[in-house]
């Protein structure tokens, strides 16, 4: 979805399939004479992405409006497309991160505002990126787990990385896991917990991580955590692909409630989850 100062922008087509973009000119900056005044008003394109498709029509916008004047325009992406593609292990592999970054940063973006991003490796190919924490969806979490329970959950992160990147966001206690993966298959062998696990038996747990896609690496943490006697289960991922509702992470009993927010999650009707507005 495409929205310019928040009007959503009809991505139409022609018989052919190509894009139709009609009457996306945002008007409000303009002076008398219908040329943009971008000391009086910035346009901000809101991509919360669906398809690549998008990107081609974020182009088309951006040069559109660039076209009419307007100096100040900031692409805010609360989801980094291409960032788990962030390394290449071989010269067939097509580093598919930079070449986006290229192509976000050849529009010459006032800013390119994004939610936790995946990996540092986009923030250091994006000009003038900032870069929002997923602190305060986190609190609303831990709070609402606080207002139902009594008492606040212990935190639990599912590997090293992202215990560095989340645990100095709250003063709460916390365990890690520890993944084995099989490097040819990407699959997790094993997954084993680190930490305070003395406080894991009889306490809520809230597990924190960035993105999930068929969230495998949950499910195992929940088992390793249920083992060890956690009572309820929570899990908060910045970024939830609707694939999440199609894999075994919707079945796991383990797991009470899973918390999101709407960078890339559509499905508000399924109960298992709780979105929020970015």
């Amino acid at each position: 979805m495409i929205r310019i100062n928040n009007r959503t922008v009809a991505l139409d087509h022609f018989p052919d399939g190509t894009l139709l973009l009609k009457k996306v000119l945002v008007n409000e900056g303009c002076d008398g004479n219908g040329s943009a005044n971008s000391d009086k008003k910035e346009i901000v394109i809101k991509w919360n992405y669906e398809n690549n498709e998008e990107l081609l029509a974020v182009y088309f916008l951006t040069r559109h409006l660039q076209a009419a004047g307007y100096c100040r325009i900031i692409l805010d992406m609360p989801y980094l497309p291409n960032a788990r593609q962030d390394r290449v292990n071989n010269a067939e592999d097509v580093f598919t991160l930079k070449y986006f970054a290229e192509l976000i940063n050849s529009l010459g973006f006032a800013e390119v505002r994004v939610l936790d991003a995946h990996s540092n490796v986009s923030l250091a190919l994006i000009d003038r990126v900032r870069q929002s924490t997923p602190q305060p969806y986190i609190e609303r979490v831990i709070a609402t787990i606080e207002q139902n329970t009594g008492k606040k959950p212990l935190m639990f992160y599912p590997d090293e990385g992202a215990g560095k990147r989340y645990s100095g966001m709250t003063a709460l206690p916390y365990c890690f896991g520890i993944k084995q993966r099989d490097w040819n298959t990407g699959a997790i062998r094993s997954l084993s917990v680190a930490g305070e696990t003395e406080r894991i038996a009889g306490n809520d747990v809230l597990i924190v991580d960035d993105i999930c896609s068929y969230g495998g690496t949950f499910i195992r943490s929940a088992e390793a955590l249920a083992a060890l006697g956690a009572k309820d289960i929570y899990l908060f991922v910045s970024h939830c692909e609707d694939s999440a509702r199609r894999g075994k992470l919707c079945a796991c009993s383990h797991i009470r409630q899973i918390y999101t927010t709407d960078s890339i999650f559509r499905d508000r009707e399924d109960q298992k989850f709780k979105v929020f507005e970015v």
